[in-house]
């Protein structure tokens, strides 16, 4: 009678540990397919240590966090590399797709239109939206228009009915150092020229 219980117990023995070894293996296993290029990594967290050449991504799902060892950050992360490890760090602005450091966005989501490195629902004043880009351009402010130059016709003043005559504006140095966007700068207009040169034809200088 003894034996039977003994030989019982080794049974139930040998079931749990037969058990516990199946949990450990699928344990491993899932904890193989979440630590991918890690160094170091966690059971319950992930990644901690990537290899050289990744970017620890770290994000959070309520109260826990979790980390993913990554080639490239996704949109609203970039890239800082460390001695010890590299890590993808959060774009401070939420409308931001793509940032160069934590304040200065390159790209903005959707319906926002970038202007020095930050995201605006609308272009600030006295901008405008660059064509094909959602990008915003400085204005610039021309100053006042020249008189109206003489009317010619290929260089000439006179010995011809009708000529152009032309007026231009000059634009501040630095807006034209920035390339901001500007208005027409030159404009011309149909006129009326003198028939006939008196003493022959005169070219202009």
């Amino acid at each position: 009678m003894l034996w039977i219980i003994f030989m019982l117990l080794l049974f139930i023995s040998s079931m749990e540990m037969l058990t516990q070894n199946r949990w450990k293996k699928q344990a491993s296993a899932g904890l193989l397919e979440n630590c991918t290029g890690c160094v170091l990594c966690s059971e319950d967290n992930g990644c901690i240590t990537c290899h050289h050449r990744l970017f620890l991504l770290i994000w959070r799902d309520g109260i826990r966090q979790y980390g993913m060892c990554v080639h490239t950050c996704p949109p609203g992360y970039f890239g800082v590399r460390g001695l010890e490890v590299n890590r993808c760090t959060k774009c401070r602005s939420p409308s931001c797709e793509s940032c160069f450091s934590r304040d200065f966005c390159m790209k903005c989501k959707d319906k926002f239109y970038l202007h020095k490195g930050q995201c605006f629902r609308q272009c600030p004043p006295n901008t405008t939206v660059q064509p094909g880009t959602r990008e915003c351009q400085e204005m610039c402010e021309p100053g006042p228009w020249s008189k109206w130059s003489a009317c010619t016709h290929e260089g000439r003043t006179c010995g011809c009915k009708w000529g152009v005559e032309t007026r231009v504006r000059e634009v501040p140095g630095t807006a034209q150092e920035e390339g901001a966007a500007c208005p027409a700068l030159l404009e011309t207009r149909k006129c009326r020229m003198r028939k006939h040169c008196p003493g022959g034809e005169h070219h202009t200088a």
